[in-house]
């Protein structure tokens, strides 16, 4: 007899720190309201949501009554939260002491509100590093999601990612459930008939679980996606084609994880998504990757050896933008005089957290390093921070320290209305303009940057034809979750 399968699906909400608020309204009424009124009817069907901790205290304050339906789901045992850093960190970029204060950050924000204490976490962009496991295990985290890519970088073969399995850093534990790529692109694109389909042939192969974790802007915000799931029923056809087949079932993640066991050790290497690991690239190097994927796929030999060929990590947007490394620099250096203070105020704690959120250090279909009010909300934070340090922990008027690793020193001269940084780099230009008054960086700016995409444009067939600039030197193609 045919053994169900067990549909762990999971969403993903989050917008930036320094969003625009009509847009995270817009957010709530096209994605966040329709999905939650819709599964708050049917409480059989169970899931996992994660929403940022500074989304989940925008939403909470702006629509009481929708969030009410999530956290009545949660009461039900329909829906487990899961944690993450409060202001979506990418986790493996920050102190060892900001991952264990973001996580409890939110895990204290979720239990107080709800009275479940959280036992998975959402890893930011998924991006993996084994650095980041004793951080989680301290604030009591079991387990997190990432692509199934991940465990193909390792070796593993795709047939057996229907389970858990566990890594360790330091005697830390921690299990990692890995994402199904084949679900992230059926969801929700493919009608729901074919879904129903698909769960029902993993039944009849004796696979244990199909697991989905994704963004829940996929469900309303994306391109003609708020038609097909709601208006034209995609996600009510879905739920209850699910609900239906005596192939599936669904579960938290929290239930099967206590119900079975784990599919033995692993460890995982550095990586993200694998788009992720493109646009990480700077751009001759990301020609040659993508290149490369383009004629292994004609090959026929692209699945096979895709994992193989991984490209960068995510810290290679510090390499490849200044402007991101000097921000993250100086967040760095500000968290190290935060942590010397004995009792740090949650005010001066929050600032620097709001100004670790990942979103403007850097650029892809989602980063937003290239959208000046995501880094402006970086910059308010850091200069806010500062100031508030500075009145309780005086610094030197002028000191010169080579902060961001460029083999230059920058000197730092300030008073408390301003603060004018440059770098010893010959060119005599000021590097930073910070004002203390208005918290912002009047040196935030970002030059210009080539692209590797830059040059599909000009290669396309919408090349230039009049008078102005000829291609492309920059953009702002990048969106926001």
């Amino acid at each position: 007899m045919t053994q169900a399968v067990t549909l762990l699906l999971g969403v993903h909400a989050h917008q930036p720190v320094g969003n625009f608020p009509e847009v995270i309204a817009d957010a709530h009424r096209r994605c966040y309201k329709p999905f939650l009124e819709t599964l708050h009817d049917y409480p059989d069907f169970r899931f996992a949501a994660h929403f940022s901790g500074w989304l989940l205290d925008w939403l909470r304050q702006r629509y009481p009554a929708d969030m009410a339906l999530l956290a009545a789901m949660v009461a039900r045992g329909q829906v487990e939260l899961f944690s993450s850093g409060d202001t979506e960190p990418v986790l493996a970029a920050i102190p060892q002491r900001d991952r264990v204060g973001q996580l409890q950050t939110l895990n204290e924000k979720l239990t107080a509100w709800t009275g479940t204490t959280p036992t998975g976490a959402w890893l930011t962009e998924r991006v993996w590093e084994s650095s980041v496991v004793p951080a989680l295990a301290a604030t009591g985290i079991a387990y997190v999601t990432v692509d199934d890519y991940h465990f193909l970088c390792a070796g593993k073969h795709a047939d057996e990612l229907d389970g858990y399995f566990s890594t360790e850093e330091d005697g830390a534990r921690l299990d990692l459930f890995p994402i199904s790529e084949a679900l992230r692109y059926r969801l929700p694109f493919s009608p729901a008939h074919e879904v129903i389909g698909y769960l029902e042939n993993l039944a009849d192969q004796d696979r244990a679980a199909a697991i989905y974790f994704d963004d829940i802007e996929k469900f309303g915000i994306w391109p003609e996606t708020y038609d097909w799931v709601y208006n034209r029923g995609w996600l009510k056809a879905l739920i209850e084609g699910v609900l239906a087949s005596p192939k599936i079932r669904t579960a938290t993640y929290a239930e099967f994880h206590a119900r079975t066991v784990t599919r033995g050790i692993v460890y995982l290497p550095t990586t993200s998504y694998s788009e992720m690991n493109e646009w990480t690239l700077p751009a001759p190097a990301a020609g040659i990757y993508t290149n490369l994927l383009a004629s292994e796929k004609a090959a026929g030999r692209g699945d096979r050896h895709r994992p193989f060929i991984r490209g960068g990590i995510w810290r290679n947007f510090l390499t490849r933008y200044p402007e991101a490394n000097w921000m993250h620099k100086r967040m760095q250096a500000l968290s190290a005089r935060l942590a010397t203070l004995p009792a740090p105020s949650p005010e001066l704690t929050a600032d620097l957290y709001r100004a670790q959120a990942n979103d403007a250090y850097w650029h892809g279909l989602f980063g937003g390093l290239y959208l000046p009010h995501l880094r402006r909300a970086v910059w308010n934070n850091i200069v806010a921070l500062e100031a508030k340090l500075d009145a309780v922990q005086p610094r030197p008027a002028c000191v010169a320290v080579d902060l961001d690793f460029d083999g230059k020193s920058e000197t730092f001269i300030h008073n408390d209305q301003l603060q004018l940084v440059v770098r010893d780099d010959g060119l005599g230009a000021a590097h930073e303009l910070s004002s203390y008054a208005l918290t912002h960086n009047f040196g935030d700016t970002l030059r210009r940057h080539h692209e590797h995409y830059h040059d599909k444009i000009a290669g396309g067939p919408t090349r230039h034809h009049g008078g102005g600039s000829p291609r492309p030197t920059t953009s702002s193609a990048s969106s926001t979750r």
